[in-house]
């Protein structure tokens, strides 16, 4: 990486131990088993022009536990997926989040897991239902499910591109096999890998006691909103 500015490799050293860092909330949040499960995070290579062709992006490497990822053992990608810096092969699902850098500028992080209850929607080929309102906030409606795909190539990517380009879910559930999530950042995404499988949860349980209440698309609209504009802590004046 002796060709990048300096500035990069500065923001390349961040993101590899944030992402490093993000992905011990995985096992935290039991969504993960065995070295199953990566996180990514873009590195804007010209960060005053925005998200471009020449980004760079930071995957856990293949096959590696959990308890063995430190900064140093993550990996840089472009986003053709081929490996820049690193010593470790990359996830075998770093085609898959290269194809969604590429095709999303918008997205900084991706997330997969196989958490056990978003899995399972998953092995149904069945969208979780927006049937409760941290599911309005979060997700803006249903959980989609996208279309079977074979790991090793950008099948994965393609079917997670095709799903979100046209929902306000930052999670898809890829049939029989998953779920993929995205965000502004890697911590974003992450978030909602953990919302999603707590509304995967619940969902599940909920149908176990009876049929379940569908929330009005209005009310929806209003939730989804309100949650992503309002709620939270305004950003702090600068007084300085």
């Amino acid at each position: 990486m002796t060709t990048y500015p300096r500035q990069v490799l500065e923001q390349v050293a961040r993101t590899r131990e944030a992402v490093a860092q993000l992905h011990a909330e995985l096992p935290r949040w039991g969504l993960v088993v065995w070295t199953a499960g990566n996180v990514s995070q873009r590195v804007l290579v010209d960060p005053a022009s925005g998200p471009g062709v020449d980004d760079l992006f930071v995957i856990k490497p293949s096959g590696v536990t959990y308890d063995e990822l430190t900064p140093e053992s993550m990996v840089v990608c472009d986003l053709d997926g081929a490996l820049v810096d690193g010593d470790r092969a990359p996830s075998s699902d770093t085609a898959a989040h290269a194809y969604v850098y590429r095709h999303m500028p918008t997205v900084g992080g991706v997330v997969h897991t196989h958490s056990t209850y978003a899995t399972a929607w998953a092995a149904r080929a069945e969208p979780i239902p927006c049937v409760l309102t941290m599911m309005a906030d979060e997700f803006g409606g249903d959980v989609p499910v996208g279309p079977f795909a074979l790991i090793g190539d950008d099948s994965i990517g393609r079917g997670i591109v095709e799903t979100l380009r046209g929902s306000r879910s930052p999670a898809v559930l890829m049939r029989n096999h998953g779920p993929f999530t995205i965000g502004r950042d890697a911590r974003a995404a992450v978030k909602a890998a953990v919302m999603v499988e707590e509304v995967a949860r619940t969902v599940h349980v909920a149908r176990q006691l009876g049929p379940t209440a569908p929330i009005a698309p209005a009310d929806i609209d209003s939730l989804y909103a309100r949650y992503q504009h309002v709620y939270g802590q305004a950003p702090t004046e600068d007084r300085s």
